[in-house]
């Protein structure tokens, strides 16, 4: 059968995820039973978003799906996201969505220092050589990766293996994974930072840098694919600077200094977030 012949309008009421939904959009993939999920209006970022935040599926789905659904974007314009729904059921519409037009007024290296100068003037001297070789000192963003693998092929493959955790799909209408987070309304590192738009900024940097993909999130949780992750100390070092700076909880909650998480990220292809 021609391939035209498969193409078909998006189904239900995905095309309210869109701003605009009189452009034409295609999904020829097959969605499991679902509904959109609007935001709490009890947010006060609820007054930038007037349409669903994105839709998730009723049950768990394999990671097949997942890769069909990824390389399909471009013709769909929706990006699919593995949801765990342990801690919180995304259902809930606990999301409090941004405007992705945000996203672009954040530099990563700019969020990086600020954090890092707003934990310098407080950290105990303990912290500090946590931190080492860096200490008081930010580095900046780290210099790109070399790619081991192509993005979307590698990407694929850790949907498959997240999937095994039973997830639910979620389709956000976005035009790069880094924008799902905005877009959806994830709350994941409230405690860290109060917007969600400049964590979109610094993942859409690690796209270009790392060729990383945004595959799952959790209620606190963020799955990222990487295909070209720093192969050398030094350079893990760098890159483990920028981690802590997006994720302080990694470090201090995990390793305990800069030179260990390094280590533990270094030719690793999956970078895993969490935040207290």
């Amino acid at each position: 059968m021609d391939d035209l012949e498969l193409r078909l309008d998006l189904p239900g009421n995905l095309p309210q995820l869109f701003a605009d939904a009189s452009v034409e959009r295609t999904l020829p993939v097959a969605l499991p039973a679902g509904d959109v999920v609007w935001p709490d209006p009890g947010y006060p970022q609820h007054q930038f978003v007037r349409r669903p935040a994105f839709w998730v599926s009723d049950e768990p789905v394999d990671g097949e799906l997942w890769a069909r659904l990824r390389a399909e974007h471009g013709t769909s314009g929706l990006w699919p996201l593995l949801l765990d729904e342990s801690d919180q059921p995304w259902a809930a519409g606990q999301v409090a969505p941004e405007p992705v037009s945000d996203i672009a007024n954040y530099a990563p290296g700019a969020f990086m220092h600020e954090v890092w100068a707003d934990w310098a003037e407080q950290a105990p001297e303990a912290d500090i050589e946590d931190l080492a070789p860096f200490g008081l000192h930010c580095p900046g963003p780290a210099d790109p990766g070399r790619p081991l693998d192509d993005p979307d092929a590698l990407a694929d493959r850790h949907a498959r293996v997240l999937a095994r955790r039973g997830l639910s799909l979620g389709l956000a209408a976005v035009d790069r994974g880094a924008d799902a987070l905005t877009a959806m309304g994830w709350q994941g590192a409230l405690n860290h930072n109060e917007w969600t738009a400049p964590l979109s900024a610094v993942v859409r940097s690690w796209e270009d840098r790392f060729a990383a993909r945004v595959v799952g999130l959790g209620f606190n949780t963020l799955e990222l694919s990487v295909a070209a992750p720093p192969m050398t100390t030094r350079h893990a070092l760098h890159v483990a600077a920028e981690h802590w700076a997006f994720c302080p909880d990694i470090l201090f909650q995990g390793p305990g200094t800069l030179a260990g998480y390094a280590e533990e990220i270094r030719g690793k292809t999956w970078w895993s977030f969490w935040w207290d």
